[in-house]
């Protein structure tokens, strides 16, 4: 039978700081968490859920079919992606903090990584049948790309003046080899060999060239690195503020070594495979914007 305005009531309610919706037909009432403290997001929530719950309640749409985002959320995240550990505890971190209700980053970049994160749940959803329509969230999926690269006198004085050896040298195998944070930070010593390193990280197993700098470095190692995410990050913030370097990250490193080579003549494609990005086409999306600044003067 249609659902008509004389037989529903929907409202939204807060228990325990967090806003829930309940539904009725007929003296039939269903009542779910919309997992949010700002009642801004749970209005928001509200008519999505509200059709879900009627849809159910009237039996024209079985749960089954047409998941709650909570639900949904869930078996997306036990669903087998062959996604990395990263890449994992990214998705986890990105659900975990939009379902507590927090609002969607202000850095565009982030922001992006939001929407494309949740809105790849839901076209999931759609090719598993577990819903009929997804809500997914507008704005851009690419977000801004960072360019930032030191300087020549920027990365001297950075290479020179970082007081921990031990992290000192970290820091200059990242550069020699243009290896991300989570590919060297625990390297073990059967992944090492004479001018390569098997490394696993974002884009799963990889190899990683040791030039002569990044043979020496590794090869004077007493013992390896075995460094967390947080210690890099917060320890490199915490030098580069000491030696007045604004606005630099760890993994800029690894965008200066690209840049470098190409701006030493390097072919593109040799540059890419050092990256170990998928494509050229990658490494000339990163790098396209930077190398613009190095065109010779030219008159038409």
């Amino acid at each position: 039978s249609a659902i008509t305005k004389e037989l529903v009531m929907a409202s939204l309610y807060k228990k325990r700081d967090i806003w829930y919706i309940s539904s009725m037909i007929d003296n039939k009432r269903l009542s779910v968490s919309l997992r949010t403290k700002d009642k801004r997001i749970a209005k928001q929530l509200k008519p999505k859920a509200e059709l879900e719950l009627l849809s159910q309640l009237s039996g024209t749409v079985k749960p089954s079919k047409n998941l709650l985002f909570d639900e949904l959320v869930k078996r997306y995240l036990k669903a087998d992606h062959n996604w990395s550990k990263r890449t994992k505890e990214l998705n986890e971190y990105v659900f975990h903090s939009y379902q507590s209700g927090k609002p969607l980053p202000l850095n565009p970049t982030s922001r992006s990584i939001f929407v494309r994160t949740i809105n790849a749940c839901w076209n999931w959803g759609l090719k598993q049948s577990l819903i009929t329509k997804a809500f997914k969230l507008e704005g851009d999926t690419k977000g801004e790309s960072r360019s930032r690269v030191l300087s020549d006198s920027e990365l001297k004085t950075l290479l020179d003046e970082i007081r921990d050896n031990r992290f000192n040298l970290f820091v200059r195998f990242a550069y020699y080899t243009g290896a991300r944070s989570g590919e060297i930070r625990s390297i073990s010593r059967e992944n090492i060999f004479s001018n390569h390193i098997v490394a696993y990280g974002k884009s799963g197993k990889r190899l990683i060239k040791l030039n002569n700098q990044a043979q020496e470095i590794i090869s004077g190692l007493d013992e390896l690195w075995d460094y967390t995410k947080d210690f890099v990050s917060h320890k490199f913030k915490k030098e580069v503020r000491r030696l007045g370097i604004d606005d630099i990250r760890f993994h800029d490193l690894r965008r200066t070594f690209g840049y470098n080579l190409i701006r030493q003549g390097r072919p593109i494609y040799e540059v890419s495979k050092l990256l170990g990005h998928s494509s050229v086409t990658t490494t000339e999306c990163h790098y396209a914007p930077l190398l613009a600044t190095e065109i010779d003067d030219f008159v038409l």
